[in-house]
This record gives C-alpha cells, structure tokens and sequence, in this order.
C-alpha cells in the first residue's frame, strides 16, 4: 500500500475555512482517513502479507505542519511532530523524502527523521563532504509467507533533484541531488542481489517533464522513464506531482518485463493498492502485479489515530483561528486571476514594503493567485482569514532587475491564458490554461503604479502592452528592486532572469507571517485602501470579460 504528498493533513478539516475538508470532487483527505483504509486491506488480506509506504512531502502544506515547525517546534525536543505520531501507529514500513521536507530546513527534518520508527529513503541526497547517501538508499523488509519461504523486499528510496534549487538555502554546501535514473542504475542491482521483489519509492511525476529549465541537469518528473531504463525494478510509488494513476503498466526496455506504477491523489485523498502475484520454485518469481487507488471518502476517520492526535488538532485549531484585527469590508481573492484585486494589492504592498527598507531603488513586488477560495470577511479578522491569502510557506527574496527583464518575466507568466480572440465574455475555463496558478505572477509598484496590459488575443510571447512605471513608459535599462518568493527567485516556474538576478534582500521572513504581522500591527485592513486596476486582461485593447465559473 502506498500514500504520498500528505502535506501535513491529519484529519479531514479544512484549517484556512474552520470546517471539515470538502472540495467540488467530495473528496476526503488526511491520515486518519487512510488509516481506515490500511486497516481494511489489512483484514482482508492479512496484516503480515502487507507493507505500507509513502512517496514524500509529509511535514509542509498545513497549518498543522507550520506550527509544529515554527510555533511549537519539533525541534525544541519536548513534542513528537503529529504527522510522525500518526504514520509510526498506522505502522508504516519506510517513506522516500520528499522536496518540502526540507522547507523548514535541515534541523526540523532531522527531528522528524528521529520520531519515526521507519526509514527515510533517499538514494539521491547526497553528502557533499563524504560522497555517500545523507539518508538510508534503501531497506529490505521480509513479508512471512504461511506454509511458505519468506519474501525479501527491497524498496529504494528517491527524492527530487529539484531540491538543489527549491531550496538552495538549506542544502546549499551540504547536500547535492543527482538524478533518478542515475542513482538507481547504481543502487537497484545492489538491491536485487538482496531481495525476491524490488520496489522503488520515487518523489518524481510519472510522465517526464521539468520546471527547473538548464539549472540542473536532471528531469524533475521521471519515473516512467526510470521504469524503461533501470533493469530490476518491479514496482514504482510515484509521488510529487499531485495526479491520480491508479496503475499504469511500463515495459523496461533492457528487460522487457513489466513495471508497474501508480501514484494515489495527494494530502490522502487516496491510498494505492499493490498486489503481486508470487510463485516458489527454489526462487520466487513474480507472476502477475496489478495496483488500484481506494478513496478516503468511503470511510470514517480511524478512532484510534484520532483520539492519539486529538489534542494536537485542537491545539492548532485554536491558533488559527486567534483574532489579529479588524477588515472594514470583505475581501475575496476569488478574481484575482482576472482583474487587479485588493487581495493581491496587499500581498504586494506588503512584500514590497520589507523590500522598500533595504534599497533605495523603485520597488516592484509579484505574487500569485495562490488560493482561489481565500478571502478575508468583514469584521474580527483571525491568522487563519490571513493565512488563507498565502498558503504556501514561502520566503521573501528582494532581486535587482532590468525593466527588460521585468517585461520578459511577465510575458512568461502571460502564458497563464488561453489565447481567445475578442473580449467575451468568457468562463474562466475558456481563458485558463494548462498552468497551476502558483506560476501566474501579478507586479505591483510600490511608490508608483506599474501598469500594463495582458493581450490574450496575441501569441505567448507577444501579450504585455503598454508596460509603464509612474505613467511613463519602463526603458529595458530601467533598474528595479523586485520582491518575489524564494520559490520563485530559486527557479521554481523557469520563469526567465530572476533566478540569476542579483540578490538585494534574503532574510529568511515568511510572507505569511508578514502579512500576519502587518494586520496585528495596524490593527485593521481596509480593501478600499488597496483599489486600483494597474494591469488588464484586454482582447485587442478590449477589456476582456470573464466570469468565475469554470
């Protein structure tokens, strides 16, 4: 059985909107819910015919996952981090790593590395000072057979090369990610000596492709290729990319002998299921495999891991939802994809003033349209109303960069949209393209408006018209300080230029939190104070319209 990309869901509760978890699929997610699931394979089938595994990104995503980290930290040696309470009573069997575990940094992840009673794999992290693998490169377990040999299986665990860069800040010097394939072309013959069956648990999308562009030399997403290429391997838990596989059948092209793959859905929206089918002759052959994905939505939260983690649940229940201040109106992210809103105004304002007080160059801010749900109600604003404008745990990066190049990031994040010929209106699905949100940066001027039209009737490439700073138009050889998030300045999006921009600013402050801080400090948010339109969606000059429906 196999989970990943938990995101430090435990229960199925919504932190950002104070209610249990719900989506427009009625999905359900957390640990607790898979947990159930473990459960009844494991009374179907036997609890010594199984193993449960977990493809990575476990202890980021939730507010639960911030506070154990930031708020009451793990580190400080007096709690066990919830989502390792949960993973060691459910009884997991090993888990690959995944990129966000090392968002909080090294210290936090080798906390939550000791409170488990599993291995965590990585083949591919490795230790710059001795060459060797900084984390187990794999185990073998042994599943006991009635009546029969016992099985060794070898699981090998691989992680993101992506980290280099999504998180240069903590592995920079320290650790270094080769790639996939190349890890387990050393590691899976090893590993085949050892055991009857091998299964690979691997932080990498199953279909190939990569948002890191040239900053690294290896794919970001592999494990379809790492089936065809790698002789000896049986299985692949696919982790990171956020999709549903229920089994996908590889041929390795060495070998010719089937591999199987499925990734479940994310934050525990389901559980794989792998069966193999085994012969004994002298040595155990596999016959036949074949996977499945359960849904966490046709069962009840476990009572056992709930009581175990009640407290900690409430603990963070109660943190989020403590008041900070005041807001004059209601203020809705829900547009933001489409016109200039008051709710990523104040993001950007926000960031830019931080960045305003290390340089005296015009400041420039950009975010994303990160939770389409989020918004901000009149009246008692609370951390969670806040936190639910940013919900990743991103850092502010201050950059230098030409108005050239602020022209060219923001062509590149024009690929957002459809291209659509005349104004509407349109769905927001007519207009959408195939890119996550998190990669649709919006600018922002601090002292003076930045505005700037989005043409979708034109090509990628062609879209951004009439681009001016202070009501004059921005000069290639313009200089500015641009606040973006670390995500963003490592590479993340191959977004072109920032990456390289010289660094301005880079004090390790959570966006998040400094939102948070600006509202304690004011003590009240008005959306009015953050009206404006300084970009467009436009069709030919047109102002295009467009509404929420999908």
């Amino acid at each position: 059985m196999g989970s990943t990309d938990l995101h430090g869901n435990l229960f199925n509760w919504d932190y950002y909107l104070n209610r249990e978890f719900d989506d427009y699929a009625h999905n359900d997610v957390g640990l607790a819910k898979i947990s159930t699931l473990v459960n009844d394979v494991r009374s179907a089938v036997g609890r010594h015919r199984t193993l449960l595994l977990d493809a990575g990104d476990t202890i980021q995503g939730t507010p639960l996952a911030y506070y154990y980290a930031k708020v009451e930290p793990i580190t400080r040696g007096a709690h066990v981090h919830p989502m390792a309470a949960a993973m060691n009573a459910i009884g997991y069997s090993a888990a690959a790593l995944g990129n966000h575990e090392f968002n909080y940094g090294l210290k936090v992840l080798r906390t939550f590395e000791r409170q488990l009673d599993f291995p965590l794999l990585a083949a591919n992290a490795v230790d710059v000072a001795t060459g060797l693998p900084a984390f187990p490169p794999y185990v073998v377990k042994t599943v006991w057979r009635t009546g029969g040999p016992p099985l060794k299986i070898g699981i090998l665990g691989l992680t993101n090369p992506g980290i280099a860069v999504w998180d240069r800040a903590h592995v920079d010097g320290v650790l270094t990610f080769p790639g996939l394939v190349e890890q387990a072309l050393h590691w899976v013959p090893e590993i085949r000596r050892k055991s009857d069956l091998v299964i690979v648990v691997a932080h990498s999308g199953a279909d190939l492709s990569s948002s890191l562009g040239d900053q690294v030399p290896f794919p970001e997403n592999c494990s379809e290729l790492l089936a065809e290429t790698v002789p000896g391997i049986d299985a692949i838990l696919v982790g990171h990319a956020h999709v549903e596989i229920p089994q996908r059948i590889v041929t390795n092209k060495v070998t010719g002998r089937p591999v199987l793959l499925t990734e479940p859905l994310y934050w525990g929206k389901r559980l794989s299921v792998m069966e193999f089918d085994l012969a004994h002759d002298g040595d155990w052959e596999l016959v036949a495999s074949r996977s499945s994905v359960l849904e966490s939505a046709s069962v009840r939260e476990d009572p056992r891991i709930v009581r175990l983690l009640r407290h900690d649940h409430e603990k963070v229940v109660s943190y989020v939802n403590g008041n900070i201040g005041t807001c004059a109106s209601a203020m809705s992210a829900a547009r933001s994809r489409f016109e200039d809103s008051p709710a990523l105004r104040f993001i950007n304002h926000v960031q830019a003033l931080e960045l305003a007080k290390s340089t005296s160059l015009p400041v420039l801010s950009l975010c994303a349209p990160f939770n389409r749900a989020a918004g901000i109600p009149a009246g008692d604003v609370s951390i969670r109303d806040v936190a639910g404008l940013y919900i990743f745990d991103n850092t502010l990066v201050g950059v230098r960069m030409t108005g050239g190049q602020v022209r060219d990031f923001l062509e590149e994040s024009a690929r957002y949209f459809a291209q659509v010929s005349g104004p509407g209106p349109f769905t927001a699905a007519e207009v959408s393209h195939d890119v996550p949100d998190y990669n649709f940066d919006i600018a922002y001027g601090l002292s003076a408006p930045l505005t700037y039209d989005i043409d979708i009737s034109q090509p990628v490439g062609s879209r951004i018209r009439a681009l001016s700073y202070d009501g004059q138009p921005v000069s290639d050889s313009a200089e500015f300080a641009v606040a973006v998030n670390n995500y963003r300045q490592a590479g993340g999006g191959d977004f072109p230029h920032v990456a390289a921009a010289p660094v301005l600013h880079n004090q390790q402050q959570e966006i998040r939190q400094l939102l948070i801080d600006w509202v304690k400090a004011a003590g009240s948010l008005d959306p009015a104070a953050f009206a404006g339109s300084d970009w467009r969606l436009v069709s030919g000059g047109v102002p295009v319209v467009v509404s929420t429906k999908e």
